[in-house]
């Protein structure tokens, strides 16, 4: 999943908690934490590092160019058409899938067909989301629709615990 990768984007990653480990572990990947700018300001220069830095902005707006940008437990919060937008701003902010640009996406994914604790399951995340913010959890077709909807063409589905998966979209 990093192999190639210079740089990361880690778009809504907060404190960086994330965008910490994937340093400490790939210390070849140049990463910036993206996030609101009353976010990140609590953050640097105390947690500012050689390959890790923080920026301010919207990812509604503009997203930080890289080979690669994280979302993770980020586009669950957003409606659809909110997601849509943050995906074709993913989309400008990365090279070509050719050059290895690719975007990581890191939520539950549900099954189409599901057993009576899966719909359960689904039902408390949606009505927590939709209470909440704007946003629920998605199965794979609604995923692939959103991806289509942005203007990226592929995606790898890799399930890692329980519902949560990581999503690779080019």
């Amino acid at each position: 999943m990093f192999e190639g990768l210079t740089s990361l984007v880690d778009v809504g990653g907060g404190a960086g908690a994330m965008a910490k480990a994937i340093v400490e572990a790939f210390p070849h990947i140049s990463c910036i934490v993206f996030d609101l700018p009353q976010v990140v300001a609590s953050q640097e220069p105390q947690q500012a590092k050689k390959n890790l830095n923080f920026i301010g902005g919207d990812m509604f707006e503009k997203i930080p160019q890289a080979n690669a940008l994280l979302l993770k437990s980020v586009l669950h919060d957003w409606s659809d058409e909110e997601s849509i937008q943050i995906l074709k701003n993913c989309k400008a902010a990365i090279p070509s899938r050719a050059e290895g640009g690719k975007v990581i996406i890191i939520e539950m994914v549900f099954e189409e067909q599901r057993d009576k604790e899966s719909v359960e399951t689904q039902l408390c995340c949606d009505v927590y989301m939709m209470t909440t913010f704007t946003g629920r959890e998605r199965n794979e077709r609604e995923w692939k629709s959103l991806f289509l909807a942005a203007g990226f063409s592929d995606y790898n589905i890799i399930p890692v615990l329980g519902l949560r998966s990581i999503i690779e979209v080019y």
